[in-house]
């Protein structure tokens, strides 16, 4: 299939810059694979689309603070730390990437300080520091989406709100350059209704830039997610093995969800930590995930292929189309869809 052929056009009002007021306040579409029905509800009202056999598995990644604002000289530029490497070193993407060419020193402020060591495709910068990444990040921003357009003064003004609303309530393990977004509509209150009836475990996807990268290939089939760490704990894996095989349905929150499940099932790792680059395209089989609660997600992006994939692409249009003309809002911060 052609790229293209996941494009849709999004209204930029649509966008959603910030969440709603209250988590479980957002909108929640539940669409029925089976009838093609589609109806409108709030998120608060999820346990009422639960059967008594659904089991859910969501992914517990916490989010760190590496969206970073420094100096070279009297510019000011943006750096979005994706990779720690030993030594005090650095990788990601820098903005305006042109400013740091290598040997260019950087100001972290407070005597941190950092030197451009080499310069790769599109913004990525490698920089050696004179202290730890922890050090660096402690005044880190959340790593927002570029399209949530959360310019310095703006990301200052937000940062505290920011750093709490883009991260689930349930996260525990830090690792993630980008949050989880299904599992942001879940407060307190909502997961201890659902705990009433039904099972919640839960996994790590450390979400890396394979989740978000660009897709440059006119053929989908040709297009190479990178690596993300997974971890599965044995007890939860053979817990999940018992639940399927007593006729229990797998409800996943989020798409990094999905994929940590799907690749567990079609690796069967011995450890229960590994890695995936598993890219999930029309045509592939579903072994595990039997419901999907996920955002609505980016034209042409490797989450809404994945989602086209286990829903029907013509079916995901004619939502996301619904879902336009009834404004629901888009994307990280945006509004969510139980797919049953």
């Amino acid at each position: 299939m052609k790229l293209s052929d996941f494009n849709f056009k999004l209204p930029e009002e649509r966008i959603a810059r910030f969440p709603s007021d209250k988590r479980s306040g957002s909108k929640l579409m539940v669409i029925d694979r089976g009838t093609g029905e589609i109806s409108h509800h709030i998120f608060s009202d999820l346990p009422d689309h639960l059967a008594k056999n659904d089991f859910i598995v969501m992914n517990n990644t916490k989010v760190d603070p590496v969206r970073i604002f420094a100096y070279t000289g009297e510019k000011r530029i943006e750096f979005l730390i994706t990779k720690r490497s030993p030594g005090n070193i650095i990788e990601g993407f820098a903005l305006p990437a042109k400013k740091l060419r290598e040997g260019v020193s950087v100001d972290f402020g407070e005597g941190r300080e950092g030197v451009v060591e080499s310069i790769g495709f599109r913004g990525r910068r490698t920089i050696r520091c004179n202290c730890s990444v922890d050090e660096i990040i402690k005044d880190g921003f959340a790593p927002l989406p570029p399209y949530i357009k959360r310019r310095y003064d703006e990301a200052y003004q937000h940062r505290t709100f920011d750093l709490k609303r883009y991260q689930t309530i349930y996260s525990r393990h830090s690792g993630s350059i980008a949050a989880p977004t299904a599992g942001l509509h879940f407060d307190e209150s909502l997961l201890e209704s659902i705990r009433t009836k039904n099972e919640i475990l839960e996994v790590t996807l450390s979400v890396g830039p394979a989740t978000f990268q660009k897709i440059e290939v006119d053929n989908i089939k040709d297009h190479s997610m990178g690596v993300e760490n997974i971890r599965i704990e044995k007890s939860v894996s053979d817990r999940i093995d018992f639940l399927k095989k007593n006729d229990n349905n797998l409800l996943a929150i989020g798409t990094t969800s999905v994929r940590s499940l799907e690749t567990w099932a079609a690796k069967k790792p011995e450890e229960e930590s590994f890695s995936s680059d598993l890219f999930i395209s029309p045509g592939f089989r579903f072994k595990m995930v039997d419901k999907l609660l996920t955002n609505f997600h980016l034209p042409e992006s490797s989450l809404f292929i994945l989602v086209s994939s286990f829903a029907g692409l013509d079916l995901m249009k004619k939502a996301y189309q619904i879902a336009i003309e009834r404004e629901y809002n888009f994307f990280s911060y945006g509004d969510a869809m139980l797919i049953i």
